[in-house]
């Protein structure tokens, strides 16, 4: 099969996926298009700046805004690839997995493909998402063929493949992690190859969709029960009085164990929420899995458990004041260390909790943000000297750089250890 040469690609949704790859494919001197619904972003993308934080980004983004290979805007234009990179979230509480936003980026494209086009997800997705997108593409647009009706002689290419960075760490992660490519033919899947190969040096690894789909969803989901077993542990530990961090350290003596460090629960966009995307699809099947949901679900119960009592051993301390005197002071409120990411965060969840159930002062030290999010604009945003020298209890929910080296009160809730 001859190369194709992709002069323009397309990346639907500018966020802390989509805007990196659009960026590394735009530094290789290709055309790029970037599409997000939200004017700001687009706005701040155009501007060379951008509206997230991750190192290099930064950097990357103005020189390839200023030299015109990317461009963002609202609407999608023609091009010979598109990347979809949007969110996929619950629909509910009971966990199943909302594919609107999928289904809108394909109905938004489909007026502009052309025959020889490449579509690729890249959103993390429950199994059959790809052949579900095939086919609101397929319904949107008759007069094209595409693989699952034509096969290999399809005008339409399509394919799956979802990504696997560390935040923190995208930019260099993209490059030199494996991709997974899943064409839904094996012409779908060499043509996905030849694009990613612009940037990718690591190992394209190639399979069928639904593979790929479950493929990533078992990765965060192996990743969820280990962590599980850790904030496990650290109930357990509460319960005998012991310290956590000093039995795991002495039980990973052992030469066949590793036991992962406890935390405030799990967040951020594909640990906290991919596992339930098996439970939804297989739910007697995975019995394990949803056990380590529930378990990690539930620690900031525990950890806003073990900040009333805190509070109250300081009102038995000095039975002269009340809970509305004590000030509470909060350290960090993203998803994990060192980045501004706040998706489905249990640190953010244990302050927004806290703020309905104490009646003093909440402080909030994040480092990583400039103001608080929308709903919590009342608590008062503090640099971490000055938080320590002002409240009465610590609960130290992230272990932020910021956060090393310092000397934290006896009155410390500690959901992290730094």
């Amino acid at each position: 099969m001859k190369d194709q040469i992709f002069s323009r690609i397309s990346v639907i949704g500018l966020g802390y996926i989509g805007l990196p790859t659009a960026a590394l494919f735009a530094s290789r001197k290709i055309e790029v298009i970037g599409v997000d619904v939200n004017s700001k972003v687009v706005d701040t993308i155009n501007r060379g700046q951008i509206h997230l934080v991750e190192p290099d980004l930064d950097i990357l983004v103005h020189s390839v805004v200023h030299e015109g290979y990317l461009r963002a805007t609202l609407q999608p234009a023609p091009a010979e690839a598109f990347l979809i990179a949007v969110p996929t979230p619950f629909k509910s509480e009971a966990h199943d997995p909302d594919l609107s936003y999928i289904e809108a980026a394909a109905k938004a494209i489909a007026p502009v493909l052309r025959s020889g086009n490449l579509v690729i997800l890249e959103s993390t997705s429950p199994v059959g998402a790809t052949e579900q997108m095939s086919d609101w593409l397929a319904e949107a647009r008759p007069d094209l063929t595409f693989p699952q009706d034509a096969g290999e002689h399809s005008d339409i290419r399509i394919a799956h493949c979802p990504e696997r960075v560390l935040p923190g760490k995208v930019i260099k992660e993209l490059v030199a992690n494996d991709r997974i490519i899943a064409g839904m033919t094996p012409r779908c899947s060499a043509l996905a190859v030849q694009l990613y190969r612009t940037f990718v040096i690591g190992e394209c690894v190639i399979t069928n969709p639904r593979t790929a789909e479950l493929a990533k969803l078992a990765e965060n989901s192996f990743r969820d029960v280990n962590i599980a077993f850790a904030n496990e542990l650290s109930l357990v530990c509460e319960r005998f009085g012991v310290d956590v961090w000093e039995l795991i350290s002495l039980a990973n003596h052992h030469p066949r164990v590793n036991i992962l460090q406890p935390g405030p629960g799990v967040g951020g966009h594909c640990i906290a929420v991919d596992p339930w995307f098996i439970v939804s699809g297989a739910p007697a099947e995975s019995r394990l899995i949803r056990t380590a949901r529930e378990v990690n679900d539930g620690k900031p119960d525990w950890v806003l458990q073990q900040i009333r009592k805190t509070i109250g051993d300081a009102l038995t301390a000095e039975p002269f004041r009340r809970p509305s005197d004590l000030r509470v002071a909060c350290y960090g409120m993203a998803f994990k260390p060192n980045i501004d990411d706040l998706r489905e965060s249990p640190a953010l969840e244990i302050i927004q909790r806290l703020r309905e159930q104490h009646p003093g002062e909440l402080i909030v030290v994040e480092p990583n943000i400039a103001e608080l999010p929308h709903g919590l604009q009342n608590l008062r945003l503090m640099d971490v000297d000055r938080a320590l020298a002002h409240a009465d209890v610590h609960v130290l929910l992230v272990a932020h750089k910021e956060f090393h080296g310092k000397t934290f009160p006896p009155r410390t809730v500690r959901a992290v250890r730094v």
